[in-house]
């Protein structure tokens, strides 16, 4: 496949929305194939499901989380020891996004690949800065054991035509200081979830060929073991507690089967675990559960999920897709959504059931803007769950009942011009603060609920 026959492909797809009924908002087509630094989608059969992922994981965003909370009334909130109230608007410091990890708070943009902040205060800790260009939906994706991981550009230079083909590096960073570890470069520009995620003892990432899943030592980037599957197969990746797993099918246009297989940690050696009927999409996690889907119907308005275990036993369920989804999360058992009307609701995956439907409670952006909502984010400790629109909107609903039990409004800066899909607002969780980002604007504040 040439690389134009691959770009027309990713077009197709985002353009075609008949696996999630959402419409790639704006330029998203031509950016996802025309980044600026014009890299090539070499080598890429499985481009187009890769694509078909993404689009799917920015719709449903299916995360885990514990249940042992959510029937519990919403109760007051309490701020983190030595936690203030604080803004920062410092342009390419967090466009890209931002994680919480503890009390620190990590960032990236145009200007910087990760940038430390103190999550109490606000201040800037430490950066690094960008290889030459720092666009891209990419922030830093994980923290554990006192390192950092995240991605930045293979190179600074261009070839010898004059075209920039840098390539993409995944880095360790010490959380402590700000110095990389270790780089290990990529074989093409995807810097999605698929791309890299934490195991037992490891770091499992696409590298060094696409076809390619190695474990590297997280310390120091030495390749502990490798896994590769036959060309003409294209696997999605999933981690269950600390396990890694890889569900494969066939890379063609005609619907066939998808074989789950668990991977040893520590050596790799791979063991079939269950095969599930259809080409299925993997929408994420939940506990030691894989959740699984694939739409029926022409209308595209009714998705058969399936609850995967890790064992390998499947629970099948049906999801009626109401409206044009803007984004949505799973916390326990419940997916929680929002549509692009701004009417919530809250999904049981145990039973089937649709629990609550109402008003979100913000005002819903433009479909046809680049930047849409926040994915929502849940406190189950005070069992709310919050929404946040790109106007500065911020409304908690009891995640029991669906009823609004807080609002609030941030300026945020709006979008502005030449904002993109990778400028999307953020909401996140540090203890019960919550921590809003929009663009390069980022306020960090405690919800008043239950007083």
């Amino acid at each position: 496949m040439t690389t134009e026959q691959v770009e027309e492909k990713v077009r197709e797809t985002l353009h075609a929305v008949a696996l999630d009924r959402v419409r790639a908002p704006g330029d998203l087509v031509e950016q996802v194939v025309r980044r600026r630094s014009r890299r090539r989608f070499s080598q890429a059969a499985g481009t187009a499901v890769a694509v078909a992922a993404i689009t799917v994981g920015a719709v449903f965003g299916f995360g885990g989380g514990g249940t042992a909370e959510q029937d519990r009334p919403v109760r007051p909130a309490a701020s983190p020891e030595g936690w203030k109230p604080w803004q920062s608007a410092v342009p390419g410091v967090s466009e890209r996004g931002c994680l919480v990890d503890g009390s620190a708070l990590y960032c990236s943009g145009s200007k910087y690949d990760a940038a430390k902040f103190d999550a109490n205060t606000g201040e800037r800790l430490w950066t690094v800065k960008v290889n030459r260009e720092g666009d891209g939906p990419d922030h830093a994706f994980a923290v554990r054991d006192g390192v950092v991981y995240a991605y930045r550009n293979h190179t600074a230079e261009n070839l010898a035509n004059g075209d920039y083909m840098g390539g993409t590096d995944l880095m360790a960073v010490d959380a402590d200081t700000g110095k990389v570890l270790w780089t290990t470069e990529m074989p093409q520009d995807d810097r999605t979830s698929q791309a890299a995620m934490l195991i037992d003892g490891a770091v499992l990432a696409n590298t060094p060929s696409l076809r390619t899943m190695s474990a590297l030592d997280p310390l120091t980037g030495k390749e502990k073991w490798r896994h590769t599957w036959d060309k003409g197969i294209v696997c999605q990746r999933a981690v269950l507690g600390g396990v890694p797993y890889l569900l494969c099918t066939r890379d063609s246009e005609e619907p066939d089967d998808t074989d789950v297989f668990r991977l040893d940690p520590a050596t790799g050696s791979a063991k079939k675990v269950t095969t599930v009927s259809g080409r299925q999409q993997l929408l994420g996690t939940s506990g030691d559960r894989m959740v699984l889907g694939r739409v029926k119907g022409a209308a595209g308005k009714d998705m058969q999920l399936t609850i995967l275990s890790s064992s390998g036993e499947q629970t099948a369920r049906s999801y009626r897709i109401e409206g044009k989804p803007a984004n949505s999360d799973v916390v326990g058992d419940r997916l929680i959504s929002v549509n692009w009307n701004g009417k919530a609701s809250a999904y049981s995956l145990t039973t089937g059931k649709t629990l609550w439907t109402g008003p979100a409670g913000v005002k819903m952006p433009d479909q046809d803007t680049a930047s849409g909502i926040a994915s929502p984010v849940v406190s189950t400790a005070r069992g709310v769950v919050y929404f946040f629109s790109p106007n500065g909107d911020l409304s908690g609903l009891d995640v029991r009942t669906g009823e609004q039990v807080w609002h609030g409004h941030v300026d945020t800066g709006g979008s502005g011009p030449g904002s993109s899909f990778t400028d999307s607002p953020q909401i996140l969780l540090y203890e019960d603060v919550l921590v809003a980002r929009n663009g390069s604007k980022i306020v960090s504040l405690l919800p008043r609920i239950g007083d």
